[in-house]
């Protein structure tokens, strides 16, 4: 997949199977999780130390040429990578674990960190973070810092990231006199409204019920409603969730049924050819559609969420770079702290050639140079001070999350309401 970030599809299924796997592979983990408790600078190796890195971007140029800077600045610590595909990651690792051979680091979808550390796979890495002068949590996104935090302790260190935002045709805008894109949710329908003659087969916004879920947070949140409450019981179901769910699912009035059940990828097509004028995804989105869809370029822009009454709100995606615990601790972390130097960070978001991602460190991403590197990424670093977190540090989570999709996937279909759909969602998912 190049270094483009994993896309919806992708993770997905990456977090069903690390949920399942870590619920039934690592039984009770390790007691605790291995922290550093050394003082100073973390020292070079006296020897020579050969690391392993599990990662789907080993093969990249851009990562080939850090680890080669890497080794001149540290010539005693050579890094062996472990490639693999993206969507057999979390399978593999916790094989691993399970097995005593996990890898010194690894690349991670970042919904995965707190799995791995609340099965005492991890690294706590709060130590070696205040050792060093590199990572500053602070100037993290604090929905990037959600994803690797757990029990008020950093286990991974967000490398790479996206946000969703709304992609809308400029030339389907015109052509029905919408001067500018919704920035209101009575906005967002009335465009949609606008945008839709089935006659014609145009239609205002691609809806998929395969992933309902996933794209029905950002209203969820911009309605002041929230997944769980502060005590991890079921809370998607509330005035908030159900006014938000009412509406989004009637938002498939204005979406072509032929895509309702495909997906935010395959689904693509439909906004290539003009035949729906919105489109709500992330990054990755800017890139396939430069890629494989030159011909449209400049019949397209990217606009932020609109915001509800309880203002903006949207998913977040990302990656993260993580240490599994085991003899070579110190050298596997000065190779994370290396990669988190915010110019390689830059390197390897934004700099790089055909590359959507975005940065997790707020100094990155209020730099001139991100806009001017890549223009199309404004909108969504825009949008990334609105970010949430969807990842539920919870083992049943999985199972609730299932529920919740089939349930408001049916009510896209016209087969209940979507109060209906809330309230079977909680009632099946139950916690």
């Amino acid at each position: 997949m190049s270094n483009n970030l994993v896309t919806t599809r992708w993770r997905l299924a990456i977090g069903a199977v690390v949920v399942t796997f870590l619920a039934t592979a690592c039984g009770g983990g390790a007691s605790g999780t291995a922290q550093s408790t050394a003082k100073g600078p973390v020292p070079e190796p006296a020897t020579p130390v050969t690391i392993t890195f599990s990662s789907w971007i080993g093969n990249e140029p851009s990562i080939k040429k850090m680890a080669a800077e890497f080794h001149k600045e540290h010539p005693n610590i050579t890094i062996s990578f472990q490639n693999l595909p993206a969507e057999e990651s979390g399978q593999k690792l916790t094989a691993q674990v399970a097995g005593g051979n996990a890898p010194d680091a690894a690349f991670v979808d970042a919904s995965t960190v707190a799995g791995f550390a609340s099965r005492g796979a991890l690294v706590n890495l709060d130590d070696y973070i205040s050792r060093g002068k590199i990572v500053d949590p602070s100037d993290y996104v604090a929905a990037f810092k959600t994803f690797t935090t757990f029990k008020n302790s950093m286990y991974g260190l967000p490398f790479d990231g996206e946000s969703t935002a709304l992609f809308y045709r400029t030339d389907r805008f015109q052509e029905a006199g919408i001067t500018s894109p919704p920035t209101t949710w009575d906005e967002f329908e009335a465009d949609a409204k606008q945008l839709t003659d089935p006659a014609h087969k145009k239609y205002g916004i691609a809806m998929f019920a395969p992933e309902s879920a996933y794209y029905w947070y950002p209203w969820l949140w911009q309605a002041g409603g929230e997944v769980l409450d502060k005590n991890g019981k079921i809370a998607f179901n509330s005035e908030a969730g159900k006014k938000a769910a009412e509406f989004y699912v009637g938002l498939t009035k204005y979406s072509p049924k032929d895509y309702l059940n495909s997906n935010s990828y395959d689904g693509r097509v439909a906004f290539a050819n003009a035949q729906v004028g919105m489109y709500v995804a992330g990054a990755w989105f800017a890139g396939t559609l430069d890629q494989e869809f030159p011909k449209i370029k400049g019949k397209w822009a990217v606009a932020p969420l609109p915001k509800g009454t309880a203002g903006c709100g949207t998913t977040i995606a990302g990656d993260a770079l993580t240490l599994f615990r085991g003899k070579n601790q110190d050298a596997a972390w000065k190779w994370i702290e290396f990669l988190s130097k915010p110019d390689n960070m830059a390197e390897w978001t934004y700099k790089s050639e055909g590359s959507t991602l975005l940065p997790p460190r707020k100094s990155l991403l209020a730099s001139p140079d991100l806009v001017k590197e890549k223009p199309i990424l404004k909108g969504f670093a825009d949008a990334m001070k609105c970010g949430v977190s969807n990842v539920i540090a919870d083992p049943n989570w999985g199972r609730m999350e299932e529920s919740l999709n089939k349930e408001l996937g049916k009510a896209m279909y016209g087969d209940q309401s979507a109060d209906a759909a809330l309230d079977a969602a909680a009632s099946s998912g139950g916690n």
